[in-house]
Protein backbone atom coordinates (compact mmCIF):
# COMPACT_ATOMS: atom_id res chain seq x y z
CA UNK A 1 0.00 0.00 0.00
CA UNK A 2 1.39 3.37 -0.96
CA UNK A 3 1.49 6.24 1.53
CA UNK A 4 1.47 9.00 -1.09
CA UNK A 5 -0.66 12.01 -0.32
CA UNK A 6 -1.03 13.54 -3.81
CA UNK A 7 -4.39 14.28 -5.46
CA UNK A 8 -6.56 11.50 -6.83
CA UNK A 9 -6.02 10.76 -10.53
CA UNK A 10 -7.23 8.10 -12.91
CA UNK A 11 -9.79 5.36 -12.56
CA UNK A 12 -7.71 2.25 -13.15
CA UNK A 13 -8.49 -1.01 -11.39
CA UNK A 14 -6.29 -2.34 -8.61
CA UNK A 15 -4.95 -5.77 -7.84
CA UNK A 16 -7.41 -8.39 -8.88
CA UNK A 17 -9.37 -5.82 -10.90
CA UNK A 18 -6.90 -4.83 -13.62
CA UNK A 19 -4.09 -2.29 -13.66
CA UNK A 20 -4.03 1.11 -11.96
CA UNK A 21 -2.61 3.09 -9.06
CA UNK A 22 -2.34 1.29 -5.71
CA UNK A 23 -4.52 2.15 -2.74
CA UNK A 24 -2.88 4.90 -0.71
CA UNK A 25 -3.46 6.13 2.83
CA UNK A 26 -5.27 9.18 1.47
CA UNK A 27 -7.91 6.87 -0.02
CA UNK A 28 -8.48 5.21 3.33
CA UNK A 29 -8.52 8.49 5.24
CA UNK A 30 -11.04 9.97 2.81
CA UNK A 31 -13.29 6.93 3.10
CA UNK A 32 -13.09 6.95 6.90
CA UNK A 33 -13.89 10.67 7.01
CA UNK A 34 -16.96 10.14 4.82
CA UNK A 35 -18.04 7.16 6.93
CA UNK A 36 -17.73 9.21 10.14
CA UNK A 37 -19.37 12.39 8.81
CA UNK A 38 -22.09 10.78 6.71
CA UNK A 39 -21.61 13.66 4.29
CA UNK A 40 -18.90 14.41 1.71
CA UNK A 41 -18.95 18.16 2.40
CA UNK A 42 -18.31 17.71 6.15
CA UNK A 43 -15.69 15.04 5.42
CA UNK A 44 -13.89 17.41 3.06
CA UNK A 45 -13.89 20.14 5.71
CA UNK A 46 -12.43 17.75 8.28
CA UNK A 47 -9.68 16.71 5.85
CA UNK A 48 -8.95 20.23 4.62
CA UNK A 49 -9.80 19.24 1.05
CA UNK A 50 -12.42 20.22 -1.49
CA UNK A 51 -15.64 18.25 -1.86
CA UNK A 52 -14.85 17.20 -5.47
CA UNK A 53 -11.41 15.94 -4.39
CA UNK A 54 -12.92 13.74 -1.68
CA UNK A 55 -15.59 12.45 -4.07
CA UNK A 56 -12.94 11.54 -6.66
CA UNK A 57 -10.76 9.84 -4.07
CA UNK A 58 -13.69 7.79 -2.77
CA UNK A 59 -14.72 6.81 -6.30
CA UNK A 60 -11.15 5.76 -7.10
CA UNK A 61 -11.06 3.54 -4.01
CA UNK A 62 -14.36 1.90 -4.93
CA UNK A 63 -13.13 1.29 -8.48
CA UNK A 64 -9.92 -0.25 -7.18
CA UNK A 65 -11.81 -2.57 -4.82
CA UNK A 66 -14.54 -3.34 -7.34
CA UNK A 67 -17.31 -2.77 -4.78
CA UNK A 68 -19.58 0.07 -3.76
CA UNK A 69 -18.66 1.24 -0.26
CA UNK A 70 -21.11 4.11 0.19
CA UNK A 71 -24.81 4.32 -0.66
CA UNK A 72 -25.31 7.71 -2.27
CA UNK A 73 -29.08 7.41 -2.75
CA UNK A 74 -29.90 9.73 0.16
CA UNK A 75 -28.60 13.11 1.36
CA UNK A 76 -27.07 11.44 4.42
CA UNK A 77 -24.61 8.93 3.03
CA UNK A 78 -24.72 5.44 4.51
CA UNK A 79 -22.25 2.59 4.27
CA UNK A 80 -23.17 -0.45 2.22
CA UNK A 81 -22.67 -3.87 3.88
CA UNK A 82 -19.34 -4.06 2.07
CA UNK A 83 -18.50 -0.59 3.35
CA UNK A 84 -19.18 -1.63 6.95
CA UNK A 85 -16.74 -4.54 6.63
CA UNK A 86 -14.13 -2.42 4.86
CA UNK A 87 -14.34 0.37 7.44
CA UNK A 88 -12.99 -1.91 10.16
CA UNK A 89 -10.11 -2.95 7.92
CA UNK A 90 -9.36 0.61 6.82
CA UNK A 91 -9.45 1.94 10.39
CA UNK A 92 -7.09 -0.81 11.55
CA UNK A 93 -4.68 -0.12 8.68
CA UNK A 94 -4.61 3.64 9.25
CA UNK A 95 -4.25 3.21 13.02
CA UNK A 96 -1.36 0.77 12.54
CA UNK A 97 0.42 3.21 10.22
CA UNK A 98 -0.11 6.15 12.56
CA UNK A 99 1.14 4.11 15.50
CA UNK A 100 4.27 3.12 13.57
CA UNK A 101 5.25 6.66 12.53
CA UNK A 102 3.93 8.52 15.59
CA UNK A 103 5.44 7.00 18.72
CA UNK A 104 3.86 9.76 20.82
CA UNK A 105 0.38 8.62 19.80
CA UNK A 106 -0.68 12.07 18.66
CA UNK A 107 -2.93 10.89 15.81
CA UNK A 108 -5.78 8.54 16.61
CA UNK A 109 -9.22 8.02 15.18
CA UNK A 110 -12.05 8.65 17.67
CA UNK A 111 -13.52 5.55 19.27
CA UNK A 112 -17.29 5.70 18.73
CA UNK A 113 -19.44 4.02 21.39
CA UNK A 114 -23.13 3.68 20.58
CA UNK A 115 -26.14 3.18 22.82
CA UNK A 116 -29.90 3.29 22.34
CA UNK A 117 -30.61 4.70 25.80
CA UNK A 118 -29.01 4.96 29.26
CA UNK A 119 -25.51 4.07 27.99
CA UNK A 120 -23.57 2.39 30.84
CA UNK A 121 -26.06 3.53 33.44
CA UNK A 122 -24.43 4.83 36.66
CA UNK A 123 -21.01 3.99 35.25
CA UNK A 124 -21.34 6.26 32.20
CA UNK A 125 -19.71 9.36 33.68
CA UNK A 126 -16.89 7.44 35.42
CA UNK A 127 -16.14 5.67 32.12
CA UNK A 128 -15.97 8.91 30.13
CA UNK A 129 -13.84 10.68 32.74
CA UNK A 130 -11.44 7.80 33.24
CA UNK A 131 -11.03 7.35 29.49
CA UNK A 132 -10.20 11.03 29.03
CA UNK A 133 -7.60 10.84 31.80
CA UNK A 134 -5.91 7.69 30.51
CA UNK A 135 -6.23 8.00 26.74
CA UNK A 136 -6.57 11.72 25.95
CA UNK A 137 -5.24 11.28 22.41
CA UNK A 138 -8.07 8.88 21.47
CA UNK A 139 -11.43 10.67 21.89
CA UNK A 140 -14.27 8.49 23.12
CA UNK A 141 -17.48 9.62 21.43
CA UNK A 142 -20.73 8.46 23.07
CA UNK A 143 -23.51 8.40 20.44
CA UNK A 144 -27.19 7.70 21.04
CA UNK A 145 -28.67 5.90 18.02
CA UNK A 146 -32.24 4.59 18.09
CA UNK A 147 -31.57 1.17 16.67
CA UNK A 148 -31.55 -2.34 18.15
CA UNK A 149 -27.75 -2.49 17.80
CA UNK A 150 -27.22 1.28 18.29
CA UNK A 151 -25.75 1.67 14.81
CA UNK A 152 -23.19 -1.12 15.20
CA UNK A 153 -24.33 -3.30 12.30
CA UNK A 154 -24.54 -0.24 10.02
CA UNK A 155 -20.96 0.77 10.78
CA UNK A 156 -21.95 4.01 12.53
CA UNK A 157 -20.08 3.06 15.72
CA UNK A 158 -17.12 0.87 16.68
CA UNK A 159 -18.77 -0.68 19.74
CA UNK A 160 -22.16 -0.47 21.43
CA UNK A 161 -23.75 -0.82 24.84
CA UNK A 162 -26.83 -2.97 24.33
CA UNK A 163 -29.47 -4.31 26.69
CA UNK A 164 -31.21 -7.63 26.49
CA UNK A 165 -30.27 -10.68 24.42
CA UNK A 166 -28.67 -9.88 21.05
CA UNK A 167 -28.65 -12.57 18.37
CA UNK A 168 -27.58 -10.43 15.40
CA UNK A 169 -25.08 -12.37 13.24
CA UNK A 170 -21.54 -11.06 13.07
CA UNK A 171 -21.43 -9.50 16.54
CA UNK A 172 -19.33 -10.43 19.56
CA UNK A 173 -20.83 -9.56 22.94
CA UNK A 174 -19.69 -9.49 26.54
CA UNK A 175 -22.04 -9.19 29.54
CA UNK A 176 -20.87 -6.31 31.74
CA UNK A 177 -23.56 -6.59 34.43
CA UNK A 178 -27.24 -7.38 34.96
CA UNK A 179 -29.78 -4.70 35.77
CA UNK A 180 -33.01 -4.95 37.70
CA UNK A 181 -36.17 -3.82 35.93
CA UNK A 182 -38.41 -0.94 36.91
CA UNK A 183 -41.97 0.01 36.05
CA UNK A 184 -42.49 3.47 34.58
CA UNK A 185 -45.96 4.81 35.40
CA UNK A 186 -47.81 8.10 35.12
CA UNK A 187 -46.64 10.29 38.00
CA UNK A 188 -50.15 11.29 39.11
CA UNK A 189 -51.76 7.95 38.24
CA UNK A 190 -53.05 5.27 40.62
CA UNK A 191 -50.01 3.00 40.22
CA UNK A 192 -47.61 5.70 41.41
CA UNK A 193 -48.87 5.42 44.99
CA UNK A 194 -47.22 1.99 45.36
CA UNK A 195 -43.59 1.69 46.51
CA UNK A 196 -43.07 -1.44 44.41
CA UNK A 197 -45.02 -3.08 41.62
CA UNK A 198 -45.49 -6.48 40.02
CA UNK A 199 -46.03 -7.39 36.39
CA UNK A 200 -49.65 -8.23 37.12
CA UNK A 201 -50.23 -4.69 38.39
CA UNK A 202 -49.44 -3.35 34.92
CA UNK A 203 -51.27 -5.97 32.87
CA UNK A 204 -54.75 -4.50 33.29
CA UNK A 205 -53.75 -1.34 31.44
CA UNK A 206 -51.91 -0.42 28.29
CA UNK A 207 -48.18 -1.17 28.02
CA UNK A 208 -46.06 1.27 26.02
CA UNK A 209 -43.44 -0.64 23.99
CA UNK A 210 -40.38 0.78 22.26
CA UNK A 211 -40.24 -1.66 19.36
CA UNK A 212 -37.14 -0.13 17.74
CA UNK A 213 -34.53 -0.21 20.51
CA UNK A 214 -36.37 -1.37 23.64
CA UNK A 215 -36.05 -4.75 25.33
CA UNK A 216 -39.59 -5.20 26.66
CA UNK A 217 -42.15 -7.28 24.78
CA UNK A 218 -45.43 -8.90 25.85
CA UNK A 219 -43.44 -12.12 26.30
CA UNK A 220 -42.25 -10.67 29.62
CA UNK A 221 -45.69 -11.59 31.02
CA UNK A 222 -46.93 -15.19 31.40
CA UNK A 223 -49.06 -16.38 28.44
CA UNK A 224 -52.20 -16.40 30.58
CA UNK A 225 -51.63 -12.88 31.92
CA UNK A 226 -50.57 -10.78 28.94
CA UNK A 227 -51.33 -7.02 28.97
CA UNK A 228 -54.79 -5.94 27.90
CA UNK A 229 -53.41 -3.57 25.23
CA UNK A 230 -50.13 -2.20 23.89
CA UNK A 231 -48.98 1.08 22.37
CA UNK A 232 -45.84 1.06 20.22
CA UNK A 233 -43.31 3.91 19.93
CA UNK A 234 -39.95 4.25 18.21
CA UNK A 235 -37.62 5.74 20.84
CA UNK A 236 -37.14 6.50 24.52
CA UNK A 237 -38.33 10.09 24.26
CA UNK A 238 -41.69 9.07 22.76
CA UNK A 239 -41.92 6.26 25.33
CA UNK A 240 -41.57 8.74 28.20
CA UNK A 241 -44.00 11.20 26.62
CA UNK A 242 -46.69 8.56 26.20
CA UNK A 243 -46.38 7.40 29.82
CA UNK A 244 -46.39 10.96 31.18
CA UNK A 245 -49.54 11.67 29.16
CA UNK A 246 -51.33 8.77 30.86
CA UNK A 247 -51.51 6.61 27.74
CA UNK A 248 -49.99 3.59 29.45
CA UNK A 249 -47.18 2.20 31.59
CA UNK A 250 -43.78 0.84 30.65
CA UNK A 251 -41.02 -1.48 31.79
CA UNK A 252 -37.32 -0.72 31.49
CA UNK A 253 -33.92 -1.32 33.05
CA UNK A 254 -33.17 0.39 36.36
CA UNK A 255 -30.64 2.77 34.77
CA UNK A 256 -33.47 4.44 32.90
CA UNK A 257 -34.78 5.93 36.15
CA UNK A 258 -31.48 7.71 36.81
CA UNK A 259 -30.54 8.57 33.23
CA UNK A 260 -34.00 9.66 32.05
CA UNK A 261 -35.88 11.41 34.88
CA UNK A 262 -39.20 12.94 33.79
CA UNK A 263 -41.58 15.11 35.78
CA UNK A 264 -44.55 13.17 34.49
CA UNK A 265 -43.14 9.68 35.06
CA UNK A 266 -42.64 7.77 38.31
CA UNK A 267 -40.30 4.79 38.41
CA UNK A 268 -41.01 1.89 40.77
CA UNK A 269 -39.03 -1.34 41.36
CA UNK A 270 -40.61 -4.27 39.53
CA UNK A 271 -40.08 -7.08 41.99
CA UNK A 272 -41.02 -10.13 39.92
CA UNK A 273 -39.40 -9.33 36.56
CA UNK A 274 -36.13 -10.93 35.36
CA UNK A 275 -32.99 -8.84 35.15
CA UNK A 276 -31.69 -7.30 31.92
CA UNK A 277 -28.10 -8.01 30.81
CA UNK A 278 -26.08 -5.00 29.66
CA UNK A 279 -23.71 -6.02 26.89
CA UNK A 280 -20.63 -4.50 25.30
CA UNK A 281 -20.85 -5.47 21.64
CA UNK A 282 -18.50 -5.15 18.68
CA UNK A 283 -18.36 -6.53 15.17
CA UNK A 284 -16.51 -9.81 14.68
CA UNK A 285 -13.67 -8.08 12.83
CA UNK A 286 -10.34 -6.40 13.69
CA UNK A 287 -12.09 -3.10 14.47
CA UNK A 288 -10.70 -0.07 16.30
CA UNK A 289 -7.37 -0.83 18.01
CA UNK A 290 -8.57 0.75 21.28
CA UNK A 291 -11.50 -1.64 21.73
CA UNK A 292 -9.63 -3.95 24.16
CA UNK A 293 -8.79 -0.90 26.32
CA UNK A 294 -12.45 0.13 26.34
CA UNK A 295 -13.60 -3.32 27.46
CA UNK A 296 -10.92 -3.48 30.15
CA UNK A 297 -11.78 -0.04 31.51
CA UNK A 298 -15.49 -0.81 31.60
CA UNK A 299 -14.85 -4.02 33.53
CA UNK A 300 -12.53 -2.18 35.92
CA UNK A 301 -15.03 0.57 36.71
CA UNK A 302 -17.91 -1.85 37.21
CA UNK A 303 -15.71 -4.14 39.30
CA UNK A 304 -14.81 -1.31 41.66
CA UNK A 305 -18.48 -1.05 42.59
CA UNK A 306 -19.04 -4.78 43.04
CA UNK A 307 -19.73 -6.09 46.56
CA UNK A 308 -16.59 -7.28 48.28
Amino acid sequence: MSTGQGPAHGSGQGAGHGSGRPVELRHLRAFLAVADAGNVTRAAAALGLTQPAVSRTLAALEQHLGVRLVDRSTHHLALTPEGVVFRDKAAAAVAAFDEAVDSGGLRHWPLRLGHAWSALGPYTTPLLRSWQERYPQTPLELLRIDDRTAGLTRGEVDAALLRGPVDTPGLVTEVLFDEDRVAAVTADGPLAVHRTLRLADLADGTIVLNTVSGTTTVDLWPPHARPAATLTVANTDDWLTAIAAGRGSGVSAASTAAMHPHAGVAYRPLVDAPTVPLLLARRDAPGHPALPKLAALAREIIGEDAPG
